[in-house]
Formats: C-alpha cells, sequence, structure tokens
C-alpha cells in the first residue's frame, strides 16, 4: 500500500444530526409501517443504543450541547428556540468539538442546518447579504468549511451559505403556506425549493469526503452533517413522495436513510469506512402527523410519551447509532444511558487527550463502551432533560423526576399532534411534579411523585448539585 493511501492512526468522524427523528421511526428500533434499510444495515454494522438522549427536547439547544458539552441552559438562551436572524449563541473562545478536534491534527467541516446563531452584517435595520457574517458562525467556532442554511428548513432567510457568506442573497418573497410546507415567509432566492435542499446538502457531504481523501489523505477529518429532515416543511424530493406509504413526513424519512446510505457507500468505495466513526442520531423526538398515527398506526416516538418540546421520553429519547468497524463491535445493542452532549468527551477520548479546564461541563467519554470494554460502572449516573418551556427534569438509571406538571412543551395546544394518541395530554393530578419509575413504566402513566418524597427530595439535590457543577466534575471528583 502506498504511503499516501494508509490509514490515519485517528479515525475520520462524521456526526449525522436528524432532525425530529424520532425513536421509533427506525426499522432498527421497532418500526413496522415503515422501512429504514440502510439505517437498520448501519445498526447491525455497528452498535444500537437504547437509552440516548438529547440534551433538549428542541433544535437550538441540542446543537449548543452537542458542539460545546455543556446544556445550553448554563448559557444566554434558558428556553426556546432562535430563529434564522438569531444571534449567536456559541460563546466567543469557547472550547467546541471543532476548535478540539482541529487543535489535534483533524480537518473540520460542517453541512446542513446550524441554527445555532449568526453575527449577521446590518445596514441600519436590515440586513446586508452583501458582507460577510462577522462572528457566531461554523467558521468562527472551529470549521475549516460550511455550507448550509441559517436555522429550520421553514425559517428565513431562504438561501444556502458557504463559510461566512451566502452563495446568493436572497431577494425575493416567499409566501407562507400550510403547516406541512413552509410556515414563515421571508426572503428567498429566485428558485428556491424545499424539496431540493437535502439533495444539496447531502452533495456537498459526500463532496467534501472525496476531496479530502484526495487532497489530505493522511490527514483525519471531522464532518458535522446536520440534516433538515423530517422536520417541517414535509416536502421529501420527487424521488421519495409517496414511497412510504404513511405521508409526507415519511417520505422524508426514506429520504434521510438514502442519504445516509449514500455516505456509508462512498466511505466504502474509497476504502475509509474501516476507519471512520460514523454516528447517527436526532435532535430531539418527533414531530409527527396526525395521520401517521391514527390512519396508518406508525409510532414516531415508540411506546414512550408526547413528542418533540415535551420533558416526556418522547420529547429526548432518540435513536443513536455507531459504527466504526475497526473498533466497535459489529451488531451490538447498549443500555448505556448516554446523552448528546458526550460527544466532546468522547473525542477527546479518542485522541488521547485531556479536555481543557472549564469546559464540557456535561460531557463524559463514552469510548469505552463504544469499542466493548468493560466497564465496571456506568459512564453516566444521570442527565438532565430540558422542554421547550424551560422544565427540568432529572434521570438516573431507574427514576426520573420532572419539576413541574404537564409537559412542557406544546400542549394543550389541540392543533399540535400530540405524539402518541391518549399518552401525551396531562391531567393534573395535585402533585407539583411528577416522579416516574422508568424501569417499570416506560410510558411514563404511573406518578408517584406524592408517595415517594424522600426520593424527591435526593433527586432534587442531585439535580442542583449538576446544575452547579456539572456532571462531569460530579464523575471525576474534581
Amino acid at each position: 500500500m502506498s504511503k499516501e493511501n494508509e490509514t490515519p492512526t485517528k479515525p475520520n468522524i462524521i456526526y449525522v444530526l436528524a432532525d425530529d427523528m424520532g425513536y421509533g421511526d427506525l426499522g432498527c428500533y421497532g418500526a413496522d409501517k415503515i422501512h429504514t434499510p440502510q439505517l437498520d444495515r448501519l445498526a447491525s454494522e455497528g452498535m444500537l443504543f437504547r437509552d440516548a438522549h438529547s440534551n433538549s427536547a428542541v433544535c437550538t439547544p441540542t446543537r449548543y450541547g452537542i458542539l460545546t458539552g455543556r446544556y445550553c441552559w448554563r448559557g444566554s438562551l434558558k428556553k426556546g428556540v432562535l430563529q434564522g436572524f438569531g444571534s449567536p449563541i456559541v460563546e466567543e473562545g469557547r472550547v467546541t468539538v471543532p476548535s478540539f478536534l482541529r487543535d489535534h491534527g483533524y480537518s473540520t467541516a460542517c453541512i446542513g442546518k446550524w441554527h445555532l446563531g449568526l453575527g449577521w452584517a446590518k445596514n441600519g435595520e436590515e440586513v446586508d447579504y452583501s458582507q460577510p457574517i462577522s462572528h457566531g458562525g461554523p467558521t468562527h467556532v472551529g470549521f475549516d468549511y460550511y455550507y448550509g442554511i441559517s436555522a429550520s428548513l421553514d425559517m428565513p432567510p431562504y438561501c444556502f451559505l458557504e463559510n461566512d457568506r451566502p452563495v446568493e442573497p436572497p431577494s425575493v418573497p416567499k409566501e407562507p403556506l400550510d403547516f406541512s410546507q413552509s410556515a414563515r415567509g421571508g426572503l428567498m432566492v429566485p428558485g428556491w425549493r424545499d424539496d431540493a435542499v437535502n439533495e444539496m446538502h447531502t452533495r456537498k457531504a459526500l463532496a467534501y469526503i472525496e476531496s479530502h481523501a484526495a487532497e489530505q489523505p493522511g490527514k483525519p477529518f471531522f464532518m458535522y452533517f446536520a440534516l433538515t429532515g423530517p422536520h417541517t416543511p414535509w416536502t421529501p424530493a420527487e424521488a421519495f413522495r409517496g414511497r412510504s406509504g404513511i405521508g409526507p413526513r415519511g417520505d422524508l424519512i426514506l429520504e434521510m436513510d438514502a442519504t445516509v446510505g449514500r455516505i456509508m457507500e462512498l466511505l466504502d468505495r474509497l476504502r475509509l469506512r474501516d476507519n471512520t466513526l460514523l454516528v447517527f442520531t436526532s435532535d430531539n423526538g418527533p414531530h409527527p402527523q396526525r395521520e401517521e398515527m391514527t390512519l396508518h398506526g406508525h409510532k414516531p416516538a415508540g411506546e414512550y410519551r408526547g413528542q418533540k418540546a415535551d420533558i416526556w421520553e418522547g420529547g429526548h429519547r432518540v435513536p443513536f447509532l455507531a459504527s466504526w468497524p475497526a473498533r466497535v463491535p459489529q451488531g451490538v445493542e447498549s443500555a448505556e444511558l448516554l446523552c448528546l452532549t458526550d460527544l466532546l468527551a468522547t473525542c477527546a477520548g479518542i485522541v488521547g487527550a485531556p479536555l481543557p479546564e472549564a469546559c464540557g461541563e456535561d460531557s463524559l467519554d463514552l469510548l469505552p463502551v463504544l469499542t466493548g470494554q468493560p466497564v465496571e460502572r456506568p459512564v453516566r449516573e444521570a442527565v438532565i432533560h430540558h422542554s421547550l418551556s424551560g422544565m427540568f427534569a432529572i434521570r438516573t438509571r431507574e427514576w426520573k423526576l420532572i419539576e413541574g406538571e404537564g409537559g412542557g412543551g406544546f400542549q394543550p395546544n389541540p392543533n399540535r399532534p400530540i405524539g402518541i394518541p391518549a399518552q401525551g395530554l396531562y391531567e393534573p393530578d395535585g402533585a407539583p411534579g411528577q416522579l416516574y419509575a422508568l424501569d417499570r413504566d416506560a410510558s411514563e402513566q404511573a406518578n408517584l411523585y406524592m408517595q415517594r418524597p424522600e426520593l424527591v427530595q435526593e433527586l432534587s439535590a442531585r439535580l442542583e448539585a449538576i446544575k452547579e457543577r456539572g456532571e462531569r466534575y460530579l464523575v471525576s471528583g474534581a
């Protein structure tokens, strides 16, 4: 083998983040009304996690946590999400996954949805698209290259960005459509099509992998690929329309599945697959169509209660698949509790370097679990959940304490889909909070808050300790 084709010691890392993909949306997680052959193959060739959680039940704070290794509520955004013109929330100088990996010899790229705010140039109150983004964008927080959109696909502006500026400035109005399409107006570039965005992002991701392999064959790369689906607008590409049999959201899931398949195919062709850690997960739980549940019987959140935005399991329990043929055992399921904030510390484990102080407070190293090493105790003893409205919960191995009534998400708005019928609604029971024994009540139906005051007190104290210090520092004893 020639030197330029030798496998680098450090693995390539590709982190694929779906948008609103539920735990029950994949065949490998039990979906029987929809088929996801590529993701099922990824599961069979790697490790499937049954107890993985996004650090928030909505997108912006989860993305912040993935890249920084800390819960978003530690910073400026205490609830809700940003819009397409939101101000940046990744603090200047903060250690991120791409900045850490770049310091350890990686090339870094971000493709797809950003949704962490951008320092848009302004001319008075108007955005000046002719000027570069000044701060807060992907290239300012550690990525060498970026191509994508500023926020969700149903948020203006409707244009692609490359590195620190629009590829073409938006200049014509886009009319708001019904909820299955773009729900907001704003400016778009002439000819913009929602159903073409995933294909463009996929091509850019594939082109990045191929060009890197050709131009820097001995250098590892990190690519954060943030898909736009199956979030609204539910506008699948023409080739996928009607294929799922459960509606346009299901068709979008098939399109996302095919995208991951194309990445695996390219890695195989370039002989990069063996030493590439390929992760697939989602930023939060599903935001389903009523029709896919009521007419077709599909359960996007599986057996779990609620949906995107909720503090209940359906809001933040997500699929998590990891393949790295050189080191991750194949066809294995793990019950290990993990949080998406754990990427930063896991990358530190991969490169064999400690994290700097005062960063990644909520990130724990999952490398021993991923590689099948025996561990004396669980890597993560607890995880903090956070809803759209800012409601907190703490989860340990068996128990979950919710600090408040209801789901903290979209309920009780009757115009919103509610996840699994009859599981997403909340009827007040006189308790000021909720306590569930998840090991025997996975669907969170029996509230034990009033029956177990001592456990409520214990978990409340643990929640406050993590808020104060961070799980990483509690585990290490530092």
